[in-house]
């Protein structure tokens, strides 16, 4: 069963990450299952190039489509200790304290997260991110607290096959949306899909 057609779209929720383990000979990814990550407050992504065009015969011949993915910021209430882990590389030493070192390398992820809408929840996935270190920062309580947010400044790029981001909309159909955040999604493009045919996909395997 199709989904309604939304009109409008408001709020963030559900924001998750899925961490990428493995790549394929082929430059195929494997994901980790999905995470939480609560107390998401904003996302703002910018789309990273712009399409160039080519000129001859005294008009535009042809028009180079330069999609670097997206540059923005992912502003949540706490970075939990599971993402500083397992994507930004900290350690936890013998006496559980979360340690940061200067040769920690980051790793690669699958973000997951939906905007709500008047009909339904438009959920995204976006393929091949990283991340950046977030800043520290508080200041004393004075007669009323504050809450300090952290923010991490996102990079999201294509994966080897030129996969950037998928999200659902009113042709979804149930089972797919339903379980969007059980693992990632990976669609099936066929030749047809170019001329407006619904194209199929399937789960990544994690």
């Amino acid at each position: 069963m199709a989904l309604k057609k939304n009109k409008v779209k408001f709020g963030l929720n559900k924001v998750h990450w899925a961490k990428i383990t493995g790549w394929s000979e082929e430059g195929e990814p494997t994901y980790a299952a999905p995470v939480r990550l609560p107390g998401a407050v904003s996302l703002s992504i910018d789309a990273n190039g712009e399409n160039e065009n080519f000129f001859a015969d005294n008009t535009v011949y042809y028009v180079i489509n330069n999609n670097a993915g997206y540059d923005g910021d992912l502003e949540v209430a706490l970075i939990t200790t599971d993402f500083a882990i397992e994507i930004l590389g900290e350690q936890l030493d013998a006496k559980g304290v979360l340690v940061e070192r200067n040769d920690a390398e980051t790793s690669q992820f699958a973000l997951f997260f939906e905007f709500d809408g008047d009909k339904n929840h438009i959920r995204h996935v976006l393929y091949c991110c990283s991340a950046s270190r977030p800043a520290t920062e508080g200041e004393t309580t004075e007669e009323s607290k504050s809450v300090k947010t952290e923010k991490l400044s996102l990079k999201a790029t294509a994966l080897p096959n030129g996969l950037v981001k998928s999200k659902t909309c009113e042709s979804t159909d149930e089972a797919t949306y339903n379980n969007w955040y059980s693992s990632v999604y990976m669609p099936t493009i066929s030749a047809a899909n170019s001329t407006g045919t619904k194209s199929t996909g399937t789960k990544a395997t994690n």
